[in-house]
């Protein structure tokens, strides 16, 4: 079988707190996949939270500042799996059936990152409610961008405005990143890629794991 023919119906996803790179990486994610004989018409691109109609309005509510009420935690926690269960049922898995290689920008783990690290949420908790919202579907290979808060948190103030998210205390991304570092560690098909890194060392990095995953198929 083919490099090829093992890509096809694969999910990839990158993970990372804000400003590790997530929508540069997913470029080198793809320049990889053409390199590879993958066509343009066979990558589709997702987000969490959104990617669909809805999805994308449930995005709103997270990132932006209501007046007069705060969304509580578990409230959070609930509207980002309403909003990954119609990505998945409406796209991912849609594009999958076709033979297509999806690339997501966030998955599953954002939520036990942020919300279960960062807003210390029961993680046990929050995977009963991954088990009900996507059963046993996950990515097929994840790559976590890690990266200091405090250097990933400038580069988004970098960029614009910071949303309600990025405006959290450090100390909430110092958590989400611990768990991610430990997520990397329990999933084999999971990899760590240094963000700190210069732009071309970090894609060199990225292809050199996806090489690698691709041998293992």
């Amino acid at each position: 079988m083919s490099v090829l023919e093992k890509l096809v119906g694969k999910f990839i996803v990158i993970e990372g707190l804000e400003g590790a790179g997530k929508s540069t990486a997913i470029e080198y994610i793809k320049s990889w996949l053409l390199a590879q004989g993958v066509t343009e018409q066979q990558i589709a691109l997702t987000r969490e939270p959104g990617g669909t109609v809805l999805a994308e309005k449930m995005r709103e509510i997270v990132k932006m500042d209501i007046d007069g009420e705060q969304l509580a935690d578990k409230a959070e926690l609930l509207i980002m799996y309403a909003a990954r269960v119609q990505l998945v049922e409406h796209k991912i898995k849609p594009a999958l059936a076709k033979n297509k290689v999806v690339i997501g920008d966030r998955h599953n783990w954002s939520s036990l990152a942020y919300q279960g690290g960062g807003r210390g949420i029961d993680l046990e908790l929050i995977n009963e409610i991954k088990q009900v919202a996507l059963g046993d579907f996950k990515a097929d290979f994840t790559l976590f961008l890690d990266i200091e808060p405090e250097l990933g948190l400038a580069r988004a103030r970098g960029r614009g405005e910071l949303d309600r998210i990025e405006r959290l205390a450090i100390d909430f991304f110092n958590r989400s990143r611990a768990i991610f570092q430990q997520l990397v560690v329990d999933e084999p098909s999971a990899v760590s890629i240094d963000a700190s890194e210069s732009f071309t060392q970090v894609e060199a990095a990225i292809h050199c794991q996806l090489d690698r995953w691709a041998a293992s198929l």
